[in-house]
């Protein structure tokens, strides 16, 4: 494969990892029914994937290709399992904070890895592209950091109250 088919391949897993990641965010922000910090900020999120996933097609666009189904779909398929696991937990809003924490960084890591490889390729309106989204996903990761403790204590206060659902 030449550098061009490795990054345009690496785009196209990058808007079926946002696809993935406003599955995940849909379901979780549908689920949320005591914790109302947690879910505007997933709202907001979901906003910001959206317009995320048209600059990601908008690079694709550009190459006159088009983005995975295939890859889309399994991406689509592996949020659904993943939000219905956490359906089962007791624990579902923390282990959904913690996984929401885990998949901003590898959505950085890809993004700084889209970025070399735009560079590489001369593709500077990728890259800008890219170092834009990167910026968005480093800020939900910093949220998600930051806001871990709260909701692991409002989950905690929460689940010792009688009578009280914790979970989501």
């Amino acid at each position: 494969m030449t550098n061009e088919e490795h990054y345009l391949d690496w785009v196209k897993d990058a808007h079926a990892m946002e696809k993935q990641a406003e599955s995940m965010l849909e379901k979780m922000a549908g689920r949320l029914e005591h914790y109302p910090d947690l879910k505007a900020r997933i709202e907001q999120h979901i906003e910001e994937t959206r317009q995320q996933q048209a600059m990601v097609q908008s690079v694709i666009d550009r190459y006159d290709t088009s983005s995975s189904t295939i890859k889309d779909a399994m991406g689509k398929l592996s949020a659904m399992g993943q939000a219905m696991g956490g359906m089962m937990a007791d624990d579902e809003v923390v282990k959904g904070a913690m996984s929401g924490y885990v998949f901003e960084n590898l959505e950085i890591a890809s993004y700084t890895s889209l970025i070399a490889a735009a560079e590489v390729v001369g593709d500077q309106e990728g890259a800008r592209i890219f170092a834009q989204i990167r910026e968005q996903e480093v800020a939900m990761a910093d949220w998600c950091l930051k806001h871990l403790p709260d909701v692991t204590e409002q989950f905690l206060v929460r689940s010792a109250a009688p009578g009280v659902e914790a979970k989501k």
